[in-house]
């Protein structure tokens, strides 16, 4: 593994020659991962005893619901370390509930979606994964050891390689000190900013941060199910915060005649005007720094339940669109 990592690593004044390969360095790439695979599945088959799979908690569920007596073998069961199965994924989302058990609710939830304009992405197409990864630690630390939202209790996160669109991570933030209500619109925003004052801030909003239009607007959104946008889209526009309900916040989107501003857009080679209520909730200092879509919503006022049933989406999106993995870290 750390073998074939060298050979497609790329290095300041050294060519490498397998990145220049196109579909030759795919297919190359799938060998190698096929070839590491192999590897570690069979040092579990032979190391059963060692690994020892007979005192396996669900050793019984596993041999009825996997053990075929008509099929004639050995049954190899597969431990949690091995990356990617269900009991893998079950152990990650058994310890992010124990965060939830013991801290609480989490009071931010954040999406973070690669940005193709990045500007390392545009040298090299190639290495998506790894600047996100790298854009990924430095938007930890900031949150984590600079503090930008307060002292920071414990973290989680995953990410997600889906075979559509492009790769991106749902954070999951316990502060020290919970939010309170006067203190969202200072971290959280709806609003297009002013093009005179903040031009920066304008354009990444603008370009990143903008749904659809969906709607009547534009009935042939993506989003747009039965006539309806599965995103509920367009939200409503409201002059103050609204806290305290069971879901996210109604965040403050005030309307053109209450200051609000708006933009034009094209939407099916027509040019119409769109205002606040098509905003995707944003932190304006995690979009000055990564120049991307941020999407950051307070989460304290989301239930228990409602957070178990995100991990569950998780891993059936997992299993249906590609590869999913967890991080989970503790502050204190």
């Amino acid at each position: 593994m750390n073998y074939y990592a060298y050979r497609m690593m790329i290095r300041t004044h050294e060519e490498n020659v397998i990145l220049k390969c196109r579909r030759l360095f795919q297919q190359f790439a799938v060998d190698m991962y096929v070839k590491v695979e192999t590897e570690r599945l069979a040092f579990i088959r032979f190391n059963q005893a060692k690994l020892r799979s007979e005192d396996y908690i669900h050793l019984r569920d596993a041999i009825h619901s996997d053990g075929d007596v008509q099929n004639i073998g050995r049954l190899t069961i597969l431990p949690s370390s091995y990356i990617g199965r269900p009991r893998h994924m079950h152990e990650y989302a058994q310890d992010a509930m124990t965060y939830v058990r013991n801290y609480g609710t989490p009071d931010l939830f954040i999406t973070f979606t690669c940005n193709p304009k990045w500007t390392e992405i545009e040298r090299e197409l190639d290495i998506i994964a790894r600047v996100l990864q790298q854009k990924l630690k430095v938007m930890m630390d900031v949150l984590t050891k600079y503090r930008v939202f307060g002292d920071t209790r414990c973290y989680m996160y995953s990410v997600e390689w889906q075979k559509r669109g492009l790769p991106h991570a749902h954070i999951l933030i316990w502060l020290l000190n919970k939010l309170h209500s006067n203190e969202v619109d200072d971290i959280i925003s709806v609003e297009i900013p002013d093009p005179v004052t903040d031009p920066h801030l304008h354009d990444i909003v603008t370009t990143q941060m903008v749904h659809g239009p969906c709607g009547a607007l534009n009935p042939l959104s993506p989003c747009m199910a039965d006539g309806k946008c599965t995103k509920r889209y367009p939200r409503p526009l409201v002059a103050e915060t609204v806290t305290g309900n069971e879901r996210y916040p109604v965040y403050r989107r005030r309307s053109k005649e209450d200051n609000g501003r708006t933009i034009k857009v094209k939407v099916q080679n027509q040019e119409i005007e769109i205002g606040n209520e098509f905003i995707v909730p944003y932190c304006p200092l995690l979009s000055r720094i990564f120049e991307k879509h941020a999407n950051v919503e307070r989460s304290s006022n989301v239930q228990f339940g409602q957070i178990n049933q995100i991990f569950v989406q998780v891993r059936h999106k997992r299993q249906r669109h590609g590869c999913v993995w967890y991080c989970v870290g503790k502050c204190e």
